[in-house]
């Protein structure tokens, strides 16, 4: 692929003519003027190829990259393999595209093929697509799964203690279609069963709670698909597929479509994405599935051969019969995760899951027995957990605190709910009803990439920060 070619300028005004613009600025109109460069870059006039290289790299040497990571909060910090980088760095990996030709894309169908059985040995579910392009656009796609599945439904019902940026994407892509969202409540940081039979009905067409939810919480989810399964709604669960190494999978909670983000799975935080999402099912409603599903079969002489076996986009069937309209799955990063997997290894898996419960733990009792911080609830977790400083301002204090020694300490739930939308105001209303008040809370999270001297530090500091 070329990355750079050079043109005259007396070229350039020829291809613009043609397409019928004045200028390379009337190509970048659509941009607002407000995000657009005004000016020069900075690097001066006349510069060589090697001397701007050279400028950048002393500018970006002055990021500082040594903090202690515990941040959270849906992206997470994790020991990553090497092998994981040398498998998808392969050019058939990174350059391969839909599968159109099957015959000749025997490679990326075998990976996709061994991602899903992956996908459903983890979530005990019987199939898997070849991936989506996220958790939260996983959560979209099962709620249309749902909508299918109750040609009458017309509610959605969510936890409150799903991801804020998850409610988000759930009200921009129904908000025009008629459907109604309605949360359930939380009582002491979990989903209560008490609120969802209050408000099921025989219009809900799916019901999405997420374990481990955003406190860090593993929910209790006994009774919950009992109830939901007396509605014709589809049960909906979410979870970081780390914990499911130890914690009870989607399909032993009775849930009908099991979702999640990859991220934690042999994905780099890249400052927010790209990601991948998981989407299972049970065979009963594999035809819903959105995307494409990869099957395995024999050729003509009897050897194993890939094939794509369903195929519910919109660009293969007619349109009306399409169940979703998604284009792409998020093959390289899903590929990530698979190889993460396959190299860690069932007993692998295991340990890093222990790691994580073990060490946040840790980290927890120390800052809640030791320390005195008051814990946001004192149920089960699995790698992070909510601690309240009482006020916004003592817990942003603390925040800062912690960064100029170097630590991240943790995410400040109400910035993030700020960001969106749809769930501040959800905040809002609890607010001013006193069922809740978010505002000096912060999630910590702490993985098995974190050592016990990292862990020991953050309580030191922490110890300083009281004192102080």
């Amino acid at each position: 692929m070329i990355k750079y070619i050079p043109d005259s300028k007396e070229n350039i005004e020829k291809m613009l003519k043609e397409i019928g613009v004045k200028s390379i600025d009337d190509l970048f109109e659509d941009i607002p003027a407000s995000v657009r460069l005004n000016g020069e870059i900075g690097i001066g006039k006349g510069v060589s190829e090697w001397e701007a290289y050279k400028k950048l790299k002393d500018l970006s040497n002055k990021n500082n990259i040594d903090y202690i990571n515990f941040l959270g909060f849906g992206s997470y910090d994790h020991i990553i393999p090497s092998v994981v980088h040398s498998i998808i760095g392969r050019s058939e990996f990174y350059t391969s595209y839909t599968p159109y030709q099957a015959e000749i894309s025997q490679g990326i169908l075998q990976a996709i093929f061994e991602y899903q059985t992956v996908i459903c040995q983890i979530t005990g579910m019987d199939a898997s697509n070849a991936s989506l392009y996220d958790g939260a656009t996983a959560t979209y796609e099962a709620v249309v799964m749902g909508l299918q599945n109750n040609k009458n439904g017309d509610e959605i019902l969510f936890s409150s203690t799903i991801h804020p940026f998850t409610k988000e994407v759930l009200n921009t892509t129904v908000s025009d279609l008629g459907l109604k969202l309605i949360e359930i409540e939380e009582e002491d940081g979990q989903t209560s069963l008490k609120d969802l039979k209050e408000k099921l009905t025989e219009k809900t067409a799916a019901v999405i709670i997420q374990t481990p939810n955003i406190y860090g919480i593993i929910e209790d989810l006994t009774g919950f698909a009992d109830e939901i399964h007396k509605t014709k709604a589809l049960f909906v669960i979410s979870s970081n597929p780390l914990s499911l190494a130890h914690l009870k999978s989607q399909r032993e909670w009775g849930a009908d479509i099991a979702i999640g983000d990859l991220q934690p799975a042999g994905i780099p935080q890249y400052f927010g994405g790209p990601s991948a999402g998981y989407i299972a099912t049970k065979m009963e409603h594999v035809r819903k599935l959105p995307g494409r599903i990869v099957g395995q079969t024999v050729d003509r002489d009897g050897k194993r051969a890939f094939v794509l076996t369903l195929q519910a986009r919109e660009q293969h069937i007619k349109r009306e019969k399409a169940t979703s309209n998604i284009c792409s799955n998020q093959a390289l990063a899903a590929l990530s995760s698979l190889v993460y997997f396959v190299s860690i290894g069932k007993e692998g898996y295991k340990e890093v899951s222990r790691q994580n419960f073990a060490k946040s733990h840790y980290l927890f009792d120390r800052l809640t027995d030791e320390l005195n911080l008051k814990p946001y609830s004192k149920r089960p977790f699995f790698n992070e957990f909510a601690i309240d400083f009482g006020s916004y301002e003592k817990a942003k204090e603390f925040l800062n605190y912690m960064e100029e020694n170097k630590i991240m300490a943790g995410i400040m739930l109400s910035d993030i709910l700020n960001l969106t939308p749809f769930s501040k105001k959800l905040e809002e209303q609890k607010k001013k009803e006193g069922i809740k008040d978010n505002s000096g809370v912060i999630v910590v999270a702490c993985t098995e990439k974190r050592t016990k001297d990292e862990i020991d530090l953050y309580i030191d500091k922490t110890k300083n920060f009281i004192k102080k």
